[in-house]
């Protein structure tokens, strides 16, 4: 369950080399890539557009999640094998289709919530056939045009084992990077539109505020790097940084510190449920007051003002909304956009698989892409909501 979040300017989309075209930059060690931080030891390899993180992230017109896929889990009432978690929940197995399609929507880039516990050994090794499957799906995206992120989801929550660093520090670490180490490996010759996310919603509930602050911004670090310590284009790559529990407020926090990184393509992660009861309990319909504004914009203009005007780029890889109240669901989705794409921040919506048709390959909320798009778009206009 998504948990409450207290919270673009685009451009034509870069594309770099096709799937057929993946080549790595060679094993370059981090003492050969970043050797006294000379101008040439900063430039990409020519496989890769040298962006900036921020150009990066407003190139990044709609994004969308696929939800409830890659990222279930197995439960003590569930029968199936592991092999069969993609379609635990109800949805079709992701096909090229599905991405195909999405672009054609509108959507530039997704964002692929993975679970991994059920698919990695005690020392962190993951499943080839798991591994295989992921990277098909990266793929699917990826030859569509897309920007394409990969990141760590229910490892992190509540009695999953990236939790167990409570107790386990030095153990669980370990694990941790032995499986960004092989995504590292798998994903090195892609270009920059393969992204890595280091964890999803974390916090230490078992540990003091402070303690808890510290763990994370460890573990963030150690992501950070284990990418740039990989060969191929890792030492290049575009990395998001989980804001603690991925929350606006309590990334906001001084203690939420982000990581050092020498090739500054770091990139902040946090999302955007607010309030709950609209946007993840359903027992809330209508949205869209001025008090409803005033708070959403509100929110907004801190992450801007604490990271993006500060230049470090921000994106809401998690928003969505409940409820039977269309207008107010379009509204509030293109409302929340449209001031990201102000700020220069991108916004991926949460898809369960109730937003796009993954086998009609339809959008179900009748106006949203269409609101979306508007949002994302480079024309100013005045947003009302529907009645």
């Amino acid at each position: 369950m998504k948990k409450l979040a207290t919270l673009l300017a685009a451009v034509m989309l870069l594309t770099g080399c096709s799937a057929s075209e993946k080549s790595g930059s060679g094993n370059l060690t981090p003492d050969q890539v970043f050797d006294g931080g000379s101008a040439d030891s900063r430039t990409p390899p020519s496989a890769m557009v040298e962006l900036t993180p921020q150009q990066l992230v407003s190139n990044i017109r709609i994004g969308w999640n696929l939800g409830l896929a890659l990222e279930n889990y197995l439960t003590p009432e569930d029968t199936a094998d592991a092999n069969s978690a993609e379609t635990l929940r109800g949805n079709p197995p992701a096909t090229e289709k599905l991405f195909e399609e999405l672009m054609d929507s509108g959507v530039n880039a997704v964002r692929l919530p993975i679970t991994w516990q059920d698919h990695i050994s005690e020392d962190g090794v993951i499943d080839e056939g798991w591994l295989n499957r992921v990277t098909q799906v990266a793929n699917y995206a990826y030859d569509s045009g897309m920007y394409v992120i990969l990141t760590m989801y229910h490892d992190g929550d509540e009695g999953s084992w990236l939790r167990g660093a409570e107790q386990d520090r030095d153990g669980t670490l370990k694990r941790y990077a032995a499986v960004w180490s092989q995504l590292a490996e798998k994903f090195g010759g892609y270009n920059e539109r393969i992204l890595f996310e280091s964890m999803n919603e974390v916090d230490f509930s078992g540990l003091s505020d402070e303690e808890s602050y510290a763990l994370l911004n460890e573990i963030n670090q150690l992501f950070v790097d284990t990418i740039r310590n990989s060969g191929g284009n890792n030492p290049w790559r575009h990395l998001l940084i989980a804001g603690y529990n991925a929350d606006i407020i309590c990334s906001i926090d001084e203690r939420f510190v982000m990581p050092e990184d020498q090739s500054e393509r770091c990139i902040l992660s946090v999302h955007y449920y607010i309030p709950v009861t609209f946007c993840v309990e359903g027992i809330q319909d209508n949205w869209g007051s001025n008090t409803d504004q005033i708070w959403m914009e509100s929110m907004i203009n801190q992450l801007s003002a604490s990271f993006t005007e500060k230049g470090i780029p921000a994106i809401i890889t998690e928003y969505g909304t409940m409820g039977s109240d269309v207008p107010s669901r379009v509204f509030f989705c293109e409302k929340l956009t449209k001031l990201c794409r102000d700020k220069g921040i991108a916004a991926f919506l949460w898809d369960d698989g109730s937003e796009f048709d993954r086998s009609e390959f339809t959008w179900a909320t009748p106006g949203l892409i269409e609101g979306l798009r508007r949002a994302s778009g480079n024309t100013e206009y005045s947003l009302e909501k529907i009645k």
